[in-house]
């Protein structure tokens, strides 16, 4: 009989298989992205290095684990526990800096569009480059409509028809006292544009405290497999049942 229960040691192999294919699909996302980028600047070349010790890590810790859990070793079940409780922090840290980053971010992001709406709406040049937005993207004012004052341009027409279907627009009617189109587009262009970059740190927050859980729950397996071969190698019997942890 085997020093860990055989559910606990296949479930906890099967999951570290899982990770070290993950890791080996983002060793192959970071040679095309080196591909890629082989032109940048120095920067680009320090990103590539830490996606080089991520992927790796990722890959190197899951095989370190499967190792565990197949010869039954203490000391590899020591340190796959160690880099789990190290990777629990560590990712939490990522993650919550992610979430500070976004607040101050978008802060940042409304001082600049206030002066982005004067900057675009008061010059002739940059008013078009506006226009030209707002009927690619569907959007009405940098901040929002009363950008353009009391005339609203042809840009922010908004057809009803289209509104809500797949291109996932709203109209509103125009502000009382203004001119131009009677329907307008309900969101400002950089409502809009925040909304992807908001996707993004969404996603990021998602990938760290995603992340952080399995590390948890890496770190509670592990240490239970620890606690089952020290039992039996304290008592000399065979393995431990599930239900006494």
């Amino acid at each position: 009989m085997g020093k860990i229960n055989g559910c606990l040691k296949c479930l906890f192999i099967f999951f570290n298989v899982i990770s070290a294919l993950i890791g080996c699909g983002l060793i192959y996302v970071v040679v095309k992205v080196q591909i890629y980028s082989s032109q940048l600047a120095e920067a680009g070349g320090l990103n590539m290095a830490w996606g080089w010790v991520f992927a790796i890590g990722i890959f190197g810790i899951s095989c370190l684990g499967i190792f565990a859990a197949c010869s039954e070793n203490l000391i590899a079940l020591k340190i796959f526990a160690a880099f789990m409780g190290i990777g629990l922090i560590f990712t939490l840290i990522c993650g919550i800096v992610v979430v500070v980053f976004k607040n101050k971010v978008k802060d940042l992001y409304d001082t600049a569009s206030a002066e982005m709406a004067k900057t675009f709406t008061g010059d002739e040049k940059y008013r078009g480059q506006l226009e030209a937005i707002q009927k690619t993207l569907h959007c009405c004012g940098v901040v929002s409509v009363e950008d353009w004052g009391q005339t609203i341009p042809d840009s922010c027409d908004c057809d009803p028809a289209l509104g809500g279907g797949p291109l996932g627009y709203e109209c509103i009617s125009r502000p009382k006292g203004s001119s131009g189109p009677d329907k307008i587009f309900e969101q400002s262009c950089s409502d809009l544009v925040f909304g992807w970059v908001n996707l993004a740190f969404q996603i990021m927050m998602g990938f760290f405290f995603g992340l952080a859980v399995t590390a948890l729950l890496g770190l509670l397996v592990s240490i239970m497999m620890i606690c089952q071969v020290k039992r039996h190698d304290s008592d000399g019997g065979g393995s431990m049942a599930m239900k006494a942890y």
